[in-house]
């Protein structure tokens, strides 16, 4: 296969970013949310854990606990028994806290609206940043890099690179700033519905013609 310009690339990503908006028309955040604190805590419950998992964790979650004091005052060993099932509920719990409190002392009860506050809260990264800021605020200042994006990323030959923060400059330099939020949300539907980590449904693929493949070993047929 010869080498694709990065003009061509872009071309590329363009028909690749059509192709799955008709095929997911209402592609969202899976996140349960109706606050972007709500959006935030979600967001680090989802570390290594499944939406449908953090969904039904933060659908009794959120009834007792309602802003970020009720957060930042909670008994840390009653919000780990709470959050306990979406796995490192340790770390989780303290991470959550700690970005509480400093929401409390530092912006007012109310979550930030830039990366580089958000960033500065406890146990929030770039990916949980991007999440909150183009979901909440419907800011695009990046794009989020979860497994199935990294994933897709690879196999639609966007990117070599296995770092999160690398996969995001590269994304962003082929895909228009006013649909980063939403390609992340694409590619995250594609990759649960139809592109699989283990034997991807590429003979039913709405992209396919566009995609080469990489690293996919099943035949077409099989």
């Amino acid at each position: 296969m010869p080498r694709e310009t990065a003009h061509a690339k872009v071309a590329r990503a363009g028909k690749i970013i059509a192709g799955l908006e008709k095929t997911y028309p209402d592609a969202h955040c899976e996140l349960v949310h109706s606050n972007p604190l709500e959006l935030l805590v979600a967001t680090i419950l989802s570390a290594q854990c499944t939406d449908k998992r953090v969904n039904i964790v933060t659908e009794k979650l959120f009834k007792k606990y309602r802003s970020a004091a009720d957060f930042a005052g909670a008994r840390i060993s009653e919000l780990e028994d709470k959050i306990r099932t979406a796995g490192f509920y340790r770390n989780k719990a303290r991470n959550i806290k700690s970005a509480c409190r400093e929401i409390v002392d530092r912006h007012g009860g109310e979550v930030p609206r830039t990366m580089d506050e958000l960033l500065q809260l406890g146990g929030v990264g770039r990916k949980t940043a991007n999440v909150v800021l183009g979901n909440a605020f419907g800011t695009n200042v990046g794009v989020v890099v979860d497994t199935h994006v990294a994933r897709l990323s690879f196999r639609l030959g966007f990117t070599r690179h296995s770092a999160p923060e690398k996969i995001e400059r590269q994304l962003m330099s082929l895909v228009p700033r006013t649909k980063w939020t939403l390609f992340s949300h694409l590619l995250i539907w594609h990759g649960r519905r139809r592109c699989f980590a283990r034997k991807p449904n590429c003979a039913h693929c709405e992209v396919l013609k566009f995609c080469p493949r990489i690293g996919v070993k099943e035949p077409l047929a099989g």
